[in-house]
């Protein structure tokens, strides 16, 4: 089926022009400004999101307050897809770690557009596996593998939805990440900078050899990347 490159965000790219048309007069573009949370959980999303540039973390709080990252969605796909398919509160805290741009479409408009369409009802379903996929390969990586290789799949992974070298990230925020305490992030962070893979100052972080962090990154960067490939068939993010 014909796809006309309308968009700087994977989702809205991949559709067709007739999908796009059904939701393009709902389509409006909003700032993500940094630190913002879009949405809690056990509140009903009201909005989907699709970054043009900045990273959206989706973050699950614990019983005592500790926060861990189980996926992010940047410029590659979209924030809430499963939503306009299937009614419920959201399942996660959703806030922008990296601030940016991004296309917004409001639930109801959506899923009437997603009701017309099998197609849109595919991509959308598509990609909401593709994130949930994130959240599984996640949970595998943090409970299996050193903290080193954890931060740099997590660096290499925000570089690609945000598109840039150059990042603003908090010990706090890479802790979150990578569901790590804060001193082991500072010595690792001294690590990757010792070997001159980043150049890392008071919260900015710029990617200085992506060769480097591939070899130290464990398994999950690239399986992530060929999951989303292979669910989404479209071009990679990235490198």
């Amino acid at each position: 089926m014909e796809t006309v490159p309308r968009s700087p965000n994977g989702f809205l790219a991949s559709l067709s022009a007739s999908d796009f048309e059904l939701i393009r007069p709902h389509l409006r573009t909003v700032d993500l400004a940094a630190n913002s949370v879009l949405v809690e959980t056990d509140e009903m999303l009201k909005r989907t999101y699709m970054p043009h540039k900045g990273v959206i973390s989706l973050v699950v709080r614990l019983a005592k307050g500790e926060r861990v990252q189980v996926a992010m969605v940047g410029r590659d796909s979209i924030y809430g897809a499963f939503a306009p398919l299937v009614e419920g509160p959201v399942l996660n805290n959703a806030t922008v770690l990296v601030p940016g741009v991004a296309s917004t479409v409001e639930l109801e408009p959506l899923r009437a557009a997603a009701g017309q369409s099998p197609t849109l009802r595919a991509r959308l379903i598509r990609h909401g596996l593709a994130v949930y996929a994130q959240i599984q390969q996640t949970a595998g990586c943090n409970a299996a593998h050193t903290v080193e290789s954890r931060l740099a799949r997590c660096l290499l992974h925000t570089r690609d939805l945000s598109g840039s070298n150059k990042i603003v990230l908090t010990q706090e925020a890479m802790a979150q990440m990578i569901g790590a305490r804060r001193n082991s992030v500072s010595l690792v962070a001294h690590t990757l900078q010792q070997a001159n893979f980043i150049h890392y100052s008071r919260g900015h972080i710029e990617i200085t050899n992506a060769d480097g962090l591939i070899r130290t990154a464990c398994e999950c960067y690239a399986a992530v990347k060929a999951q989303y490939a292979g669910l989404l068939n479209c071009q990679e993010v990235g490198r």
